[in-house]
């Protein structure tokens, strides 16, 4: 009898429920003419935005909000809601100041709490002597609010791998001086969590640890673990950008290898389920319980139907059996077959070509004979799912065994990921390719190959036609190919686009297409600087040149910085002597103040520059940061120096009041 259960813990989390109930009371009691929007989408879940979106409310982006507080009245009032995500406190502060200036514009922070505290500490960690760590996902809404609280040095990592390398290859800052503060996104995958807090603590001995994961994430992914485990279907129901949710999909998939992702109950596909007697329901932290009970609802009834169904299975044909069919009907979906018996077969796309630019219709016509592989005899009305490409498969198997023997380069896709390697179908034949013949790093994700058309060769033939196939072998044929063209091309001089790849005290090291090369520090700017990263990150593109090369030991020296990029050339071009610039205060010395009058290139405003009168210090009428207008009265284009003068202005201003006529004064001064 198969059975349906869904896990306990599905559905809307405490920050969600929080941020959809705030919303429904703003509906509620809305105003005439009020305008309600959100912050991006209040949660990820497609069918509640459409629903939202029916009901009036505008999704708007940070940089419309400006715009829209701005125009909102009292006869048109705005109320925006920040979703349970949170926001960058960048644009928390600008909520707040626009919110002071217009009180038809209001705003209401439905950031989940669990995420808030996030926030706390990474402010209050905000120090030099910290570096902040944070494991999940750099692109999520909740991730480029958090890191905006952390001015210092921060990285986040999707992985414990990805963390571990950086700091192995010093991405990372000197954590033997710093102390590494480690947090996670509150929906973090616990395993990899968990693997993150064991890696740092073995690397660095001054760690400082924040368990930010929110504890319905841990059960919600805990239960789906074991609902999973003594199920042989799972459905996992959330919107395709909800993070929480993809962490359950993969979980579940872990564990049970039948897992169907689906965002509706519409999207439930019969065929899918195949025989599964006992399946799990579970549902991301942004699903509607409306949701989860139209899946369940849709699941009972295919429930109520499957014994019906497999009583009315077609006895005539046998999973295994091969057939031979007429085409009666094509499509670029799929093609049907008559089979005799009374039986209509049907081959699906995937199951006749790997290619997706094969079209069905181009290839078949009515009448066509085609033989096929029996998938499944599982349809009420006696339907048979059949693959073409089973029965291709061995027929082609010869073509496996010649490109082994001839160490034959060919070109597959990558369809799955498995234990301990990928899987790659040609010619409707499977090829398995260990971890370590991918490509990928010990232990790194082999996920990020599905999908992917590679070249590979066939480096083993098992039996029970067993192929052993390799990516990794003619990735290295092809990158020591690369090299060689690179370092007979090479010359001083020459300019190449490359990829930073990785960063050190001294430098930066950019891909330049499979060969590496260095910008030394003092190459990457104008100004002194103390990090790479002060100007330049890892996977930034960057112009660069050669400088010098070694062919024998490989290296290369890189230059970065131009006499374009030069910000004294910059300034020579756009200012002389007496023209008058907006500088800001950058340091002050008891013989005067230094401004920045472009970025890299300082002035200096001489005490008795900057006022009229004789003042003490600068501090008597200037302060850090201030912008003021001062005039340019010498450039010294060897020692490249610039003076300032305020007291110019000042002087030249005096003296224009003074040369003023008497009755526009005090004609001027009466309107005042």
């Amino acid at each position: 009898m198969r059975t349906v259960t869904v896990a306990k813990n599905a559905g809307f989390c405490f920050g969600v429920k929080r941020a959809t109930d705030c919303l429904e009371q703003v509906l509620r009691t809305k105003r005439a003419g009020e305008r309600v929007c959100t912050l991006g989408h209040l949660i990820h879940n497609e069918s509640y935005q459409e629903s939202l979106s029916r009901r009036g409310v505008e999704v708007l982006q940070p940089e419309d909000v400006e715009a829209v507080a701005q125009g909102a009245t009292a006869k048109a009032p705005v109320t925006l809601l920040v979703r349970a995500h949170g926001c960058t406190v960048q644009t928390s502060c600008l909520l707040d100041e626009l919110a002071q200036k217009n009180a038809a514009f209001r705003w209401i922070d439905c950031t989940c709490p669990y995420v808030k505290n996030i926030h706390r500490i990474a402010a209050q960690c905000d120090t030099e002597k910290d570096c902040f760590l944070l494991i999940g996902s750099a692109s999520h809404p909740e991730v480029i609010g958090i890191m905006s609280y952390f001015d210092g040095e921060k990285h986040t990592f999707a992985a414990a791998e990805e963390m571990e390398q950086a700091i192995a290859s010093e991405v990372v800052g000197d954590l033997h001086k710093k102390r590494a503060v480690l947090a996670a996104q509150t929906t973090q995958n616990l395993d990899i969590w968990n693997k993150s807090q064991k890696i740092l603590k073995n690397l660095c001995t001054n760690v400082k640890i924040f368990d930010t994961i929110c504890r319905v994430t841990e059960l919600r992914q805990n239960e789906a673990a074991d609902l999973a485990r003594r199920c042989d279907c799972m459905i996992v129901i959330g919107g395709r950008e909800s993070s929480n949710t993809a962490k359950l999909a993969q979980i579940c998939r872990r564990e049970c290898g039948n897992t169907v992702w689906i965002s509706c109950a519409s999207e439930l596909d019969a065929e899918a389920l195949g025989a599964a007697q006992h399946i799990g329901i579970v549902a991301g932290a942004s699903t509607p319980s409306e949701e989860i009970e139209e899946v369940y609802k849709t699941m009972s009834e295919m429930k109520e139907n499957f014994e019906e169904m497999l009583e009315s299975q077609c006895l005539t044909l046998n999973t295994g059996d091969v057939v031979t069919g007429t085409v009666t009907h094509v499509s670029d979906a799929e093609i049907q077959l008559d089979v005799g018996a009374g039986v209509t077969g049907y081959i699906k796309a995937d199951q006749i070509s790997n290619d997706p630019a094969f079209k069905l219709t181009e290839n078949f016509k009515n009448g066509d004979k085609v033989e096929a592989f029996v998938i499944r005899v599982s349809d009420i009305e006696g339907v048979a799912e059949l693959s073409k490409k089973r029965v291709d498969a061995d027929k082609n198997w010869q073509s496996l065994v010649d490109a082994c023997e001839n160490k034959t380069v060919l070109e597959g896709k990558v369809t799955e990921a498995v234990k301990g390697g990928v899987v790659i179908f040609y010619n409707a034949n499977r090829v398995f390719v260990p971890a370590s013949q991918t490509g990928v790093p010990k232990d790194g994700d082999l996920s990020v190959l599905v999908g992917t058309n590679v070249s590979f060769k066939i480096i083993e033939i098992k039996p029970g036609k067993k192929a052993i196939g390799s990516i990794r072998l003619v990735l290295r044929e092809a990158r020591r190919a690369q090299e060689a063209e690179f370092w007979a091309g090479i010359e001083v001089g020459k300019t190449y686009h490359g990829t930073v790849k990785s960063m050190t005290s001294f430098g930066a090291f950019v891909d330049l297409g499979g060969v590496d090369g260095m910008v030394h520090l003092t190459e990457l700017s104008w100004k002194h600087i103390k990090n790479p990263a002060e100007v330049v990150s890892v996977g930034d593109e960057l112009d660069v040149f050669v400088k010098s090369f070694d062919p024998e030991k490989k290296r290369i020296s890189l230059g970065y910085k131009t006499e374009e990029t030069n910000p004294w050339n910059i300034f020579k071009s756009r200012y002389a002597v007496g023209d008058i610039a907006s500088v800001k205060i950058v340091s002050m010395m008891p013989f005067g103040a230094f401004a920045e009058i472009i970025d890299g290139v300082d002035g200096l405003i001489h005490i008795s520059q900057i006022a009229m009168k004789r003042i003490a210090k600068p501090a008597d009428m200037l302060e850090i940061g201030q912008i003021v207008d001062a005039r340019i009265i010498d450039i010294d284009d060897e020692k490249k120096k610039v003076s300032l003068s305020i007291r110019s202005l000042l002087e030249e201003a005096a003296s224009a009041a003074e040369a003023m006529p008497e009755d526009y004064v005090a004609e001027d001064a009466e309107e005042q």
